[in-house]
């Protein structure tokens, strides 16, 4: 597999605090990778050092097989990139705006090349509108266009679908699936939200106070980490006790919020579910989620959101 972007012991100090802690990371081409961690996990100061915006006090970025602090030109030209909010001109028209911003990177800024941009991000009917009239969803898409008018090889997205409502997150998510799987483009995207990387990305890493914690394929820590289930019982006091006497006792966690919460395989969610029934317990709901979310929400102190 060719690599993309590789991190050798990235390190990143200021004064007394380690932001990054000799990090290791491997994107390989194709990969919609996902750059998971709460904020102030180290993942904006990582995505920095990699666009060479700020220097590593240790450690080594490859870029598509080459050093960046020897090749920097080279390989930056192969990026695009959303490095938090994307600024525009409000009072010119989202054309315009791609026209100025893409003759100051050096792009193509042709009528096809911009219109062509605008289509694929979904923008095409508003390029003569102002992006004073866009919503925060669209400035979002006109940012992955900005990023896109090169046509890069690798898109890094840092946190792109922070205050976005539903729909403009869903919006986001589709446009990053259509990239990688249409456009064969190789896909960094950080954020804090575990579901959003759940759902686009194959595969993860986990970072945490600038180290990683778990690295791998998303399907594959999905299956292999155990199940967690939550039972919302009635008179739960009771049935903990009865629990702590029963088969189920190693398999019993907790109580949270007045639920239960046990570690358990699927095939005995309804064994265990029949075990309440039968001593005359109230089943109100069974909530499942996989122990990855777990590990995350622990690691993070319940950091997702």
């Amino acid at each position: 597999m060719t690599e993309i972007i590789r991190l050798k012991n990235l390190t990143k100090k200021y004064k007394n605090l380690v932001a990054v802690d000799s990090l290791d990371l491997t994107v390989y081409k194709g990969d919609v990778f996902g750059f998971l961690g709460p904020n102030g996990a180290g993942k904006s100061t990582t995505i920095r050092m990699l666009l060479s915006l700020i220097k590593p006090t240790s450690g080594h970025i490859f870029l598509f097989g080459k050093s960046l602090k020897e090749n920097r030109l080279e390989v930056l030209k192969k990026i695009g990139a959303i490095v938090e909010k994307p600024d525009f001109y409000l009072y010119l028209n989202a054309y315009k705006n791609l026209e100025i911003l893409g003759k100051i990177s050096g792009a193509d800024v042709s009528k096809k090349n911009i219109m062509s941009v605008l289509e694929l991000v979904g923008l095409e009917k508003r390029a003569n509108s102002k992006v004073k009239t866009f919503s925060h969803g669209m400035k979002q898409r006109l940012g992955i266009a900005q990023a896109l008018l090169h046509d890069p090889e690798l898109i890094i997205l840092d946190e792109p679908t922070t205050g976005l409502d539903p729909q403009g997150i869903k919006e986001i998510r589709e446009l990053i699936g259509f990239l990688s799987k249409e456009k064969n483009k190789t896909v960094l995207l950080s954020s804090h939200i575990l579901k959003e990387i759940e759902l686009v990305c194959n595969r993860m890493i986990i970072i945490n106070k600038g180290k990683t914690q778990v690295e791998g394929f998303v399907e594959t820590l999905l299956k292999e980490d155990e199940l967690l289930v939550s039972f919302d019982v009635s008179n739960y006091s009771k049935a903990v006790t009865m629990i702590k006497e029963s088969e189920w006792s190693l398999k019993f966690k907790r109580v949270e919020k007045n639920k239960l919460i046990f570690s358990i395989e699927k095939e005995n969610v309804s064994r265990l579910n029949k075990f309440f029934v039968e001593n005359n317990f109230d089943v109100n709901a069974i909530v499942h989620r996989k122990s990855l979310e777990e590990y995350f929400l622990k690691i993070t102190g319940g950091g997702e959101q």
